[in-house]
Order: structure tokens, then C-alpha cells, then sequence
């Protein structure tokens, strides 16, 4: 009898703690059939490449996220997801490199610490129509000559970060990565975001500023660059379709030599078509001193998608998108699982992809 009485205190016990704490095994499988032309060859020429692609639609991922109420409206929460390749299951092995935080949150809002999407990104990102996956993305976010992996600015090692509460339809969030150097600012981080989110319509203004480059090593002298880059987005939905917007103004001062800037445009629209949605965006890229002959150039993408819902969790989708450089714009469409595809300086590339996508 005693221990009847043990075991069932020992088993209300667990049940009250495991009521106060979860954690959560999630991921997406998204793998596809692409077709690329329009990749330089080396040689003044260019050639075309087919096979199996992943994240057409969304990144693939797998992750562990979890959260414990602490009482008093607070609560700590993990957050750990690395990126998956379908195509040939991480060759090059797995890691937590896509998210790895861990937060407090209450009804101040949330304070975020570790490896993240900059707050700038995660907001602002919203409003490419194909969610910054797959050959029809808005290819504001890249690198653009930088050295460094994270150089696009989409994530940041070392990042603090504090996301607001919504008040009325306003929210904002605030972020800094530390350069952890003793010398210097390289790889440091600061931006953050102010946006309004009621019913139909959505706006955010973000803006933020790194130190890229890279150290001096093997007789290469250091190398520093300033950037900085102002966001703007917005989307209305009418319900009949919706409506939305990018423009990024992008700016390196890197001691040497003229001021590089990159202005870039998306606009689109996406509407209902059966148990699926049409998707259709513009983007410009205009490029002012980025080492070439002339001192401007630009390029323009146009991208058609169709996302079909099988059920709540599976989806098969298509997606075309050309892409037209002019004068010496080298821009390229970003599709993973094809390898490098770097594009001829003044042509054009097209992307094809057809895929399905699961998540869980």
C-alpha cells in the first residue's frame, strides 16, 4: 500500500512538471527536379545543369525547440534547427548553424540570445512572395562581393537580441552581435526594426549595419568594409490576392575605394487558385561601383510560382524565374542541391523547378 502511494505521488509529479514544459521535434523535407541554363563556363561561354535541387519551396530543416513556464507569466524557451539536404542527406554532416538560442519571454516581450536570423531579416524577409527559397527568391539578401559566410546578412553568430510585445499594432525588435575581438570590429552587428501588423495590412522600416572582411593571413592584408543597409516592406491582402513589396538600399564603404551601392526592388502579387496559390514577382537590381567596367548596372527577375496543398502538411509546387544581367551584372539565381552557378557578366539565366514538400 506504502508504495502504491510513492509511485502514484512520484507519477503526479512528473505530470505536473512535464505540464509546465515541452519540447517540440519538427522539420521540412523539400526536395525537387531543377533545371539551370545560363552558368558560365570559365571560358566565355556558358552551359546548362539539371538534376535534384532541395529547398525549392521552403528550407529544408530539422529541429528541437522547447519552452518551460516559470511561473508569473514567465517563460524560458531553446530554440536548435539545422538545414538538411535532401539531395544527398548532408554530405558534409549536420549542424545547428540555421537557429541555436535560448530566450526568456514574457509580457515584455522576448530577449533572445545566440545564433539567429538578424531581426532585420526575419521581419523584412516576410515580404518576398517566395519566402527566400528556391530559384524565384528576391536576391536583395546576398553577399554581394563580401567575404564571409554570413555576409549576406540574413544570420549572425554571438547575437543578442529583444523582440517587443505588439501594442496596437505596432511591435519592433533590436538586435547586436558581438565582433569578439581584441582588436578591431570585424563581424560585428547592430539593427533592428519598427512595423505595424493589422489585419490587412502589414509595414515594417528596418535598418542595420555590419564590419565585414576578412583578417589579414598568407601575405592577403586585411580587408574592412562598413555595411549598411535600410529595408522597407509592405503587403496588403485583399483577399482576392495579396499584394507586396521590398525596397533595400545597401551601402559599403570600404577604405580604397568608391562607395558600393546596391538598390533592389520586389513587388508581387499571389492569389488563391483552387486549393493552391499563383504566385507572381518583379525584382530589380541596381548596382552602382561593383568593381566592373562601368560604374551601373542592373538586372531583372521575373518569377512564376504554383503551390498546390495536398493536405495541412504536404505540398507539390513549380517555379520558373528568368533572370535578364545587363551591362556587367553578373547576378545569378539561387538554387541549392546544383552546386556553384555563377552567371555570364551581361546575360541571362533561367531556373526550373518542380518539388515536393513535407513538413512534420
Amino acid at each position: 500500500m506504502k508504495k502504491s502511494l510513492i509511485a502514484l505521488a512520484v507519477l503526479a509529479a512528473s505530470g505536473a512538471a512535464m505540464a509546465q514544459s515541452s519540447v517540440t521535434l519538427f522539420g521540412i523535407i523539400d526536395t525537387n527536379v531543377s533545371y539551370l541554363d545560363g552558368i558560365n563556363d570559365g571560358a566565355g561561354g556558358t552551359n546548362d545543369k539539371y538534376g535534384l535541387g532541395t529547398s525549392g519551396l521552403q528550407t529544408s530543416r530539422l529541429g528541437f525547440r522547447g519552452v518551460e513556464d516559470l511561473g508569473g507569466g514567465l517563460k524560458a524557451g531553446f530554440w536548435l534547427e539545422g538545414e538538411i539536404f535532401g539531395d544527398d542527406g548532408n554530405a558534409s554532416g549536420f549542424n545547428f548553424k540555421r537557429r541555436s538560442t535560448v530566450s526568456l519571454m514574457g509580457n515584455f516581450g522576448e530577449v533572445r540570445l545566440g545564433r539567429d536570423q538578424t531581426p532585420v531579416y526575419a521581419k523584412t524577409s516576410s515580404y518576398d512572395l517566395f519566402g527566400q527559397a528556391g530559384y524565384g527568391q528576391f536576391l536583395g539578401w546576398s553577399a554581394w562581393g563580401a567575404p564571409g559566410t554570413d555576409a549576406n546578412g540574413q544570420r549572425k553568430n554571438n547575437l543578442i537580441t529583444y523582440f517587443s510585445p505588439k501594442m496596437s499594432g505596432f511591435s519592433g525588435a533590436i538586435g547586436y552581435g558581438f565582433d569578439e575581438q581584441t582588436t578591431g570590429e570585424l563581424g560585428r552587428y547592430a539593427g533592428g526594426y519598427i512595423a505595424y501588423d493589422n489585419g490587412p495590412l502589414s509595414v515594417a522600416l528596418a535598418y542595420d549595419q555590419s564590419d565585414l572582411g576578412q583578417a589579414a593571413a598568407g601575405g592577403i592584408a586585411a580587408r574592412s568594409i562598413e555595411r549598411d543597409v535600410i529595408s522597407l516592406g509592405a503587403s496588403y491582402d485583399f483577399g482576392v490576392a495579396k499584394l507586396s513589396g521590398i525596397y533595400q538600399h545597401l551601402e559599403d564603404d570600404e577604405s580604397g575605394r568608391s562607395d558600393k551601392q546596391i538598390d533592389s526592388f520586389a513587388l508581387g502579387v499571389s492569389a488563391p487558385v483552387g486549393p493552391g496559390v499563383v504566385k507572381l514577382q518583379y525584382a530589380l537590381y541596381d548596382q552602382e561601383n561593383m568593381g566592373f567596367n562601368t560604374s551601373d548596372s542592373k538586372a531583372h527577375q521575373y518569377s512564376l510560382g504554383y503551390v498546390y496543398d495536398l493536405s495541412k502538411r504536404t505540398a507539390v509546387y513549380g517555379t520558373v524565374s528568368y533572370i535578364d544581367n545587363k551591362d556587367d551584372s553578373e547576378v545569378n539565381l539561387s538554387g541549392k542541391g546544383l552546386g556553384t552557378n555563377p552567371a555570364l557578366r551581361s546575360d541571362s539565366q533561367t531556373g526550373v523547378q518542380v518539388g515536393i514538400r513535407h513538413s512534420f
